[in-house]
C-alpha cells in the first residue's frame, strides 16, 4: 500500500469522483480541488507527491496553476504535474510545456492510463 498524496483539481465533480475512487483503490491519498484557485490554496498549505490538474477550470486554468507553482517558493514547486486536457493542439501543448507541466493526458482517457502515468512519475521522482 502506498501513501502518496495527490492533489486532484478538476471542476467536473463526476470525473473527480471517478478518479478519486480509482486512485483511492490503489492506495493513494487524494485531496480534491474544484477550481484552480482552490488548487493553489491547497498547494500553499499542504505537501503533495504529485499534482493532477484539469486544463479548463474556473478561476485559474491548470496551466496557470502549474505556472504559479513552478514560480512559487512552495515546497511543492518541483512536483510532477499531470495536465488533463481535451485541448490537444500543438499550441496548447507548447503552452503547457512552457508552464512546466510534466506530462499530459488527453481526454477522454481511461483511469488505468492515469494510474500508469502516476506510478511511472512517482517511480522517477
Amino acid at each position: 500500500m502506498n501513501s502518496h498524496k495527490i492533489l486532484l483539481a478538476d471542476d467536473e465533480s463526476a470525473l473527480r469522483f471517478l478518479l478519486t475512487e480509482t486512485l483511492g483503490e490503489e492506495g493513494y491519498s487524494i485531496t480534491e480541488a474544484e477550481d484552480g484557485q482552490q488548487a493553489i490554496d491547497k498547494l500553499e498549505k499542504e505537501l503533495f507527491d504529485i499534482v493532477i490538474l484539469d486544463y479548463m477550470m474556473p478561476e485559474k486554468t491548470g496551466v496557470e496553476v502549474c505556472q504559479w507553482l513552478r514560480e512559487s517558493d512552495s515546497p511543492n514547486s518541483r512536483l510532477p504535474v499531470i495536465l488533463l486536457t481535451a485541448k490537444a493542439s500543438d499550441k496548447d501543448r507548447d503552452r503547457a510545456q512552457a508552464a512546466g507541466v510534466t506530462t499530459y493526458i488527453v481526454k477522454p482517457f481511461s483511469p488505468l492510463q492515469l494510474i500508469d502515468t502516476v506510478e511511472s512519475l512517482l517511480k522517477d521522482a
